[in-house]
C-alpha cells in the first residue's frame, strides 16, 4: 500500500489516516451495494477497478480519495459535459456584492459526487483498503469520483436543489444562480463543489444547504481564499484579489523541480526574443511534460490575476508539444519575474459603473 510505504518513509500515519476517513465516508454515504463473495451483479453490469489518489490541500492537509478507472467503462452515448462558472463571472459578482453592500462567502460540498446516484452499471471486487468486505461484489450505486458521468450527476442534483430554493439560472452564464429578494439578487456561483455565495444573509443560505438539504459543508465564511486566489479588503475597505498563496506554490514547485529557485528578471521575456528561431535540443519526453507542466501553472496564474505574463506565456505556448533548452530557459525566466509583482493587486471599485439593483 503506498500510503503505508510513505508513513513509514516520513514517520508518521498522516495517508493511513486519510485513507481510513476516505473509507469511513464511502461507508456512511452507501457509495457500494454490498452483494457479498462468490454472488453475481446481474445482467448488465460491467466490471471495473478503483484506486487511491493521494493530494496534499493547499492548507497542508493530507488527502485521500478513492476514484473509479472510468477509462474501462462504456462511452454513454449522451452528453456528459457539466460546465463551471467562468473566473470573470467570480469578479463580476464580487464587484456585484460590492455594489450593494453584499457579503461574499465561500464554502465548499463535501464529498459532492457521492451526493448523487450514478446511473452507470458497474461493480467492483473489494480489496484490502475496505477492511471486511475484502473479496465481496460491490455494486457502484453513487457517482463514485472517476466515472464519466459523475460530474453531471452532480451538476443535476445540486442543480435541483437549487431550483427548490428559488433559484434560477443566469442567462448570461448558467452556473451563477439568481434569486431575486425584492430591491436586489442574491447570487451563488458554482464551480464543481466550490461554491461562492453572494447575499445579505450568506448564512441563512448556508444554514438551508446543511439543515434542510444535508449538504455536509465545510471552509464556510467569508471570502478569503477561493479557487487559488487570495481575497482581502484593503485599508480603504476597497475588496481586492490576488493570486499571492498560488504563486507562492508554484514557485516552490519550480523549486522542487529543479533544485533552486527562478534567478530574478526584470521582465517575462526579452526585448525583441524570437523564440521561433531558437535552434537548441530538443527536449526529451520527461522534459517535455515538465514543460508542459510549467505552462499550465502559468496560465491559470493568468487566469486569477497576473494578466502582465498573458503575453509571455502564449507566445512560449506554441511550443508546447515539442520544446527545446531554450525554450525551457525562457519559461525560467517568467517564474523568475514573477516575485517581481507579487503583490499587485486587482480591486473593486464599486462606485465607478452599474445601477445598484443590476442583474447579471
Amino acid at each position: 500500500n503506498d500510503g503505508i510505504r510513505l508513513d513509514k518513509l516520513h514517520g508518521n500515519d498522516k495517508w493511513q489516516n486519510a485513507t481510513k476517513l476516505e473509507m469511513d465516508q464511502l461507508h456512511e454515504y452507501d457509495t457500494f451495494h454490498d452483494k457479498g463473495i462468490g454472488t453475481t451483479p446481474g445482467e448488465g453490469y460491467k466490471k471495473i477497478q478503483v484506486h487511491l489518489v493521494f493530494a496534499v490541500k493547499h492548507d497542508g492537509r493530507h488527502k485521500a480519495r478513492l476514484v473509479a478507472r472510468g477509462h474501462l467503462t462504456e462511452t454513454p452515448i449522451d452528453s456528459v459535459y457539466s460546465s463551471v462558472v467562468s473566473l470573470r463571472g467570480i469578479r463580476l459578482l464580487t464587484f456585484i456584492a460590492e455594489l450593494n453592500g453584499e457579503e461574499v462567502w465561500c464554502t465548499d460540498v463535501g464529498n459532492a459526487y457521492l451526493e448523487s446516484r450514478t446511473h452507470e452499471k458497474v461493480y467492483i471486487r473489494a480489496g484490502p483498503e475496505f477492511g471486511d468486505r475484502e473479496g465481496s461484489l460491490l455494486i457502484i450505486v453513487k457517482a463514485l469520483y472517476g466515472l464519466k458521468s459523475s460530474g453531471l450527476r452532480w451538476d443535476e442534483r445540486f442543480a435541483n436543489v437549487l431550483r427548490s430554493m428559488g433559484f434560477f439560472p443566469s442567462c448570461a452564464e448558467p452556473d451563477i444562480w439568481m434569486r431575486d429578494k425584492g430591491n436586489q439578487y442574491e447570487y451563488i456561483a458554482v464551480y464543481v463543489d466550490n461554491l461562492l455565495i453572494v447575499s445579505k444573509a450568506p448564512q441563512e443560505l448556508i444554514d438551508a444547504l446543511e439543515k434542510e438539504h444535508m449538504f455536509k459543508l465545510k471552509g464556510t465564511g467569508p471570502i478569503s481564499f477561493h479557487l487559488g486566489c487570495d481575497f482581502f479588503w484593503d485599508e480603504d475597505g476597497v475588496l481586492c484579489y490576488a493570486p499571492r498563496k498560488y504563486i507562492e506554490k508554484t514557485l516552490d514547485n519550480f523549486r522542487r523541480l529543479f533544485g533552486k529557485h527562478p534567478k530574478k528578471a526584470s521582465s517575462p521575456l526579452d526585448k525583441g526574443d524570437h523564440p521561433e528561431l531558437d535552434t537548441t535540443q530538443l527536449l526529451d519526453f520527461k522534459d517535455i511534460k515538465i514543460y508542459q507542466s510549467l505552462i499550465g501553472s502559468l496560465q491559470w496564474t493568468i487566469q486569477i490575476g497576473r494578466f502582465d505574463i498573458a503575453t509571455a506565456v502564449m507566445t512560449m505556448s506554441r511550443f508546447r508539444a515539442a520544446p527545446r533548452q531554450g525554450h525551457i530557459d525562457r519559461l525560467h525566466r517568467i517564474y523568475g519575474y514573477l516575485p517581481k509583482m507579487r503583490h499587485g493587486v486587482t480591486c473593486s471599485y464599486p462606485h465607478l459603473t452599474l445601477p445598484p439593483t443590476y442583474p447579471v
